[in-house]
This record gives C-alpha cells, structure tokens and sequence, in this order.
C-alpha cells in the first residue's frame, strides 16, 4: 500500500519501520513545546491516510524508559486530517517530575531527531448503527470489569 506524506519542516525524518514485519511506522520528534499540563512533540509530518483507514499514534516501547505517558492514550488520525502529526506526552507523577516547564530541553524524556511515536495504519469499516430492543445472548452477557474473576 502507498500512502503520500509531507515533510512540513526541513528536519523532518520519513517515517519508517525499525525492522521488515514491524506494525508501526516510527515518528521523528522535530519540535518540543512545553506547557504546564503537557510536553508536545511535532513530527513535521503531514500524511494522506486514504478514506476507509484510520492512523493510530501510538507509543513505541521505548517510552517504558521515561516517564512520559501519551496524554490521550492513543491518537487517532482521521482520514480526512491533513495537519502536523503531533503527540501531547504527560509526565508519571512516579517520575519526580512537578513541572514540565522545570525541565530544560537536556532533560526532556525525547529530544529532537529521537523517535517518540510511532504510526499504525489500519482498515475501518464505516459503521451504521440499528437501534433495537433486543440484543443477541451471549456466555458473558453484560458481565463486566473483573467478570471472570481477575
């Protein structure tokens, strides 16, 4: 599959994958802005995902050495978007960190040309909903969090 992407700044990196079977495509950080409520890395990447997938942001297992946890969990990435790719990463308050706004760039968890992110692009079929007054039975049923006892 070929999908188009633009580099929107000059130090901008093409997104790659690590090894051949990999799922994700890694990120290059290219800016950090800090906040007091988040630490943004910008790719300066624009992607063309085509209609009928979704880009997924999601963290590369490197981040287990920071202690940076992505803001929103997972990015989505519509198909329709043609900005940056950015990531907003909040700090583990196990980290020791108060502030981001503390830390100099020398003690940013990703410094820029790290790779911070990485990029799923997945198939998703357009659903419409049928409201009903009865749903199919099922084993689980409407058993919940911890319903088999974990």
């Amino acid at each position: 599959m070929q999908i188009k992407f633009k580099k929107l700044h000059p130090d901008a990196v093409t997104p790659s994958y690590a090894r051949f079977g990999d799922a994700g495509l890694d990120l290059t950080a290219t800016s950090i802005k800090t906040t007091k409520n988040y630490i943004e890395y910008g790719t300066g990447i624009a992607i063309e995902i085509p209609y009928g997938y979704v880009g997924l942001l999601v963290p590369r297992s490197s981040v287990t050495k920071t202690g940076l946890i992505l803001k929103n969990s997972i990015g989505i990435i519509d198909s329709g978007y043609r900005g940056e790719l950015k990531v907003r990463f909040t700090v583990s308050l196990m980290a020791g960190v108060e502030s981001y706004q503390d830390q100099t760039k020398e003690k940013f968890a990703y410094e820029i040309g790290d790779r911070i992110i990485q990029l799923i692009i997945l198939p998703i079929p357009y659903i419409t909903l049928i409201e009903t007054k009865e749903l199919l039975e099922t084993d689980r049923g409407s058993g919940s969090y911890g319903h088999t006892g974990n």
